[in-house]
């Protein structure tokens, strides 16, 4: 086993681990930074992998921008930070049965696949990953659409956003 094995290994279980801590936490702000730890955990997973770029931008966007901004929200909204309520539901054993049984269809499907046994061939000298996938945003064969589609619906959520906050309430008395 390789050291970059090695590596990659251990920062899988941590990420895993991290995220059962998310899901676990009775501390909202706890699972938070829990999920900061899995979020950089997934960041470390692409820098193994050569993709630097991608690595970037999951530490920028995801951990220093929505990871710190759900913090702030819960911080500023909630009094008590500890959930009062039941950690499980009744029907708990069903969604655990539900994730063995999808588990166990992946292995089988999985299990003959030849893609995993293999490894990727070796990136090519003086490849620029980020002018290539600026290319691909950009060109009308490849994701230009869904870019636009997606940055349609963030400007519709925006929208939304703002006609909620500035929507007088029904009980609301107050000009």
């Amino acid at each position: 086993m390789t050291g970059e094995q090695i590596i990659f290994l251990l920062t899988a279980l941590f990420t895993l681990g991290s995220g059962v801590m998310v899901v676990t936490s009775r501390n909202l702000i706890h699972a938070a930074l829990w999920l900061v730890s899995a979020l950089f955990g997934v960041a470390v997973t692409y820098a193994l992998l050569d993709a630097a770029f991608l690595a970037v931008v999951q530490v920028v966007v995801y951990i220093g921008a929505i990871a710190i901004l759900f913090i702030f929200a819960v911080m500023l909204t909630r009094k008590d930070m500890r959930d009062q309520g039941p950690q499980m539901n009744t029907n708990w054993w069903f969604g655990a049965l539900l994730s063995v049984l999808v588990f166990g269809g992946l292995f089988f499907l999985l299990q003959g696949w030849s893609g995993l046994s293999r490894t990727a061939s070796p990136i090519p000298p003086g490849f620029d990953s980020i002018s290539e996938l600026g290319n691909a945003l950009i060109s009308p064969d490849a994701y230009v659409l869904p870019f636009e589609v997606a940055s349609v619906l963030l400007v519709a959520a925006l929208i939304g956003a703002v006609y909620v906050a500035f929507n007088p309430r029904s009980g609301d008395t107050r000009k």
